[in-house]
């Protein structure tokens, strides 16, 4: 078994480029291999901001040696009357390379068996890597000097080693050597010698190729300098991937600033380090402190510069920060509201200020669901939801929406409760992030999401596979989360029946009358038609799948067939709870012989007095014993208990029976025991 490797030296990669590449080029090598039949142990790829490399382990010599067996003309076309090959015959050896003592007839055809010697992994490798290499995909990808072959940046050299061998390949205008470059502030000409050496010898000089050790390094750096004041430092994933794929050799440095700086909202100050500057803010005693950290790519002892170089970077960017903040908070944040009909929302679906006049209404009616007597802190808070977007601060600074907003509002004199309802109603951020925690935050976060959603589908623009519109499949499952996390009572069909007719309405037609008419067939088609239709299977499919790691796809889809589970979620859950412990194979079969009898609709009721087999009477005797009850655990008993009714009535009875009254009253029979399996579910889908 062999190991080969290669690297691709280049300049400085776009970060989000790497994560992409490594993943491609593990795809593209793994069906390389497998295309070519060639065996393998395991494919790991490295990468830093200046090169990518490929390890491949346990390669074998060769691809295997293939018999291919070619189908040729039928026999009375491949031979003459005197038993000889034809001119097609002939020419059917001649095109395969085989003689006419290596053919053969089946099935009244000629037919040849042809073996294809298998190729040396290294002319595999010489022949496919430099397309595969040129495969990778991405954005910005740019040509240099006189080439017509685009890469993501230039390629500077590429290392190409197999065991102790050079592999010569040549990707665009370099050709492959065993030489690879250090770290730009260490050794430059680095000799690999086998491909178990590459790590190490890169380590060696200062280029930590496998980015899970980068990431790691940076974490245990961070803390070791955070503890050095008592604190520490705060990091999201995205924040660590991206320094991961900026630096070689990460090394932390700790600067400071102003304390004047901690009077903004700490919500501003953190984006600005890490989202703006990619520096790691630090916490001491669960408050921010004016120190933060910044991964350099540097080697050596003197700081100074670099340290200097970012205080003014962050001072700079807190100075406009402090700026915004202070001009946006010379009015009331309610003062903002008016200036959302500044703001499209959508094209067709009114302005800002629109949606957040929907947005107290909607909250109205879900807090009449929820029973809520006195809504005034919430319906404050759907008014002055989205006031922040156009202040100056959200303006520089998108991201912090509803932060801002949570601020300015407490700077307005708002009760804490609205400030944390404007801040939470965009929760969950993401699919991992918590939920909103106050019914504020809660009731106008479903009505921000189910409005969204409801503007996409009714123009018309719902998800693909390659789209997600104002993204309102994070909407869904935003919905979803917060609703099961707080056991909210809500009938989201009839939200999104009402979020439908809330939406403005285009006036189109020749007078008043045709275009009133054809504003009242848009609310009522929305509704009544397949916006409405559409939304609710968009909704319950997120559902099915944010469920599915915990439960089973069969056991969900199962439970959301006979009843609209966006009707009650809670009862939904509680079905797919007890579904999922079903073990009565006689029941489950019981319930699909029943289904596939009753494939059209019966409307005769049941006459006992048609009844002529005790089996019948049994039957609709144990149905009556079956009682819905809130505790399904119990009624699925119930339905297993019944059973044996059931099959005695399948032995004895014939249900086709040819007296028609007959044959509908056991039909009457059976749709009464079909109404008891489908309160729990359709044990068809199971």
């Amino acid at each position: 078994m062999s190991k080969y490797l290669l690297e691709i030296g280049t300049e400085e990669l776009p970060y989000r480029f790497i994560p992409s590449a490594i993943k491609q080029l593990e795809n593209l090598f793994g069906e390389f291999l497998s295309e070519n039949k060639v065996g393998y142990s395991d494919i790991n790829v490295y990468a830093t901001p200046r090169r990518l490399a490929v390890i491949i382990d346990g390669l074998e010599k060769s691809s295997p040696d293939e018999v291919k067996i070619v189908k040729g003309p039928v026999k009375r076309v491949a031979y003459d009357e005197s038993g000889n090959l034809s001119k097609a015959g002939l020419g059917f050896a001649n095109k395969n390379g085989v003689s006419p003592e290596d053919l053969y007839i089946e099935d009244d055809y000629l037919h040849a068996k042809i073996l294809i010697k298998g190729k040396s992994i290294i002319e595999l490798l010489q022949q496919n890597v430099p397309a595969l290499v040129l495969k990778l995909q991405g954005s910005h990808f740019m040509r240099w000097a006189d080439n017509d072959q685009k890469f993501s940046r230039p390629i500077r050299w590429i290392v190409s080693i197999l065991d102790k061998d050079e592999v010569k390949i040549k990707i665009i205008d370099k050709e492959s050597s065993n030489i690879s470059r250090g770290h730009r502030f260490a050794q430059q000409n680095v000799i690999i010698g086998h491909p178990d050496d590459y790590v190490e010898l890169m380590r060696n000089c200062c280029v930590i190729v496998d980015q899970n050790e980068r990431r790691q390094r940076i974490i245990e750096k961070a803390k070791e300098e955070a503890e050095k004041f008592g604190a520490e430092p705060y990091y999201t994933d995205d924040l660590l991937d991206e320094v991961t794929f900026i630096t070689e050799y990460p090394v932390p440095a700790v600067c400071d600033f102003s304390e004047e700086y901690l009077k903004l909202p700490e919500e501003l100050v953190v984006t600005v380090m890490a989202v703006h500057q990619r520096y790691f803010a630090l916490y001491k005693d669960g408050k921010l402190i004016n120190k933060f950290i910044t991964m350099t790519n540097y080697l050596g002892d003197e700081f100074e510069n670099i340290k200097a170089g970012n205080v003014r970077v962050i001072k700079a960017r807190l100075d406009d920060a402090v700026f915004f903040f202070n001009e946006d908070t010379k009015k009331p944040l309610e003062s903002y509201v008016e200036d959302l009909k500044g703001i499209t929302f959508q094209k067709g679906m009114g302005s800002m200020y629109d949606k957040a006049q929907r947005l107290v209404s909607l909250s109205r009616t879900i807090c009449n669901q929820l029973g809520i007597v006195d809504s005034r802190t919430i319906e404050r808070t759907a008014l002055l939801c989205k006031a922040d977007l156009t202040t100056n601060l959200v303006f520089e600074f998108t991201e912090l929406q509803g932060y801002i907003g949570a601020d300015y509002a407490r700077v307005s004199g708002e009760l804490d409760a609205v400030c944390e309802g404007i801040k939470e109603h965009y929760f969950p951020l993401n699919a991992e992030s918590d939920t909103a925690k106050t019914i504020e935050g809660q009731v106008v976060g479903i009505a921000d999401k189910i409005d969204t959603i409801a503007a996409v589908f009714a123009e018309g623009k719902k998800p693909t596979g390659s789209s997600d519109p104002l993204g309102v499949r994070r909407a869904a499952l935003g919905i979803i989360r917060t609703v099961l996390a707080n056991n909210l009572n809500i009938n989201l069909t009839k939200l999104v029946d009402e979020t439908l007719l809330n939406l403005p309405v285009q006036f189109e037609g020749g007078s008043i009358v045709d275009k009133l008419k054809k504003a009242a067939d848009d609310c009522v088609g929305r509704v009544s038609g397949k916006v409405s239709e559409e939304i609710n299977n968009f909704i319950i499919q997120r559902l099915i799948i944010y469920l599915s790691d915990k439960y089973s796809k069969n056991v969900l889809e199962a439970c959301a067939v006979n009843k609209n589970p966006l009707e009650n979620l809670a009862d939904y859950i509680e079905r797919v709870k007890v579904i999922s412990t079903l073990n009565c194979p006689p029941m489950l079969e019981s319930a699909n012989r029943v289904a596939r009898l009753l494939k059209e609709p019966v409307f005769a009721q049941v006459n006992k007095n048609l009844f002529n087999l005790p089996a019948e009477k049994m039957l609709l005797e144990q149905i009556n014993t079956v009682c819905a009850k809130d505790n399904y655990a119990e009624y699925l008993k119930q339905l297993e208990e019944i059973n044996p009714s059931v099959e005695k009535f399948f032995n004895d009875v014939l249900v086709m029976d040819k007296d028609e009254k007959i044959k509908q009253n056991r039909l009457a029979l059976l749709a009464l025991l079909k109404q008891k399996y489908d309160y729990i579910c359709d044990f068809c889908k199971l």
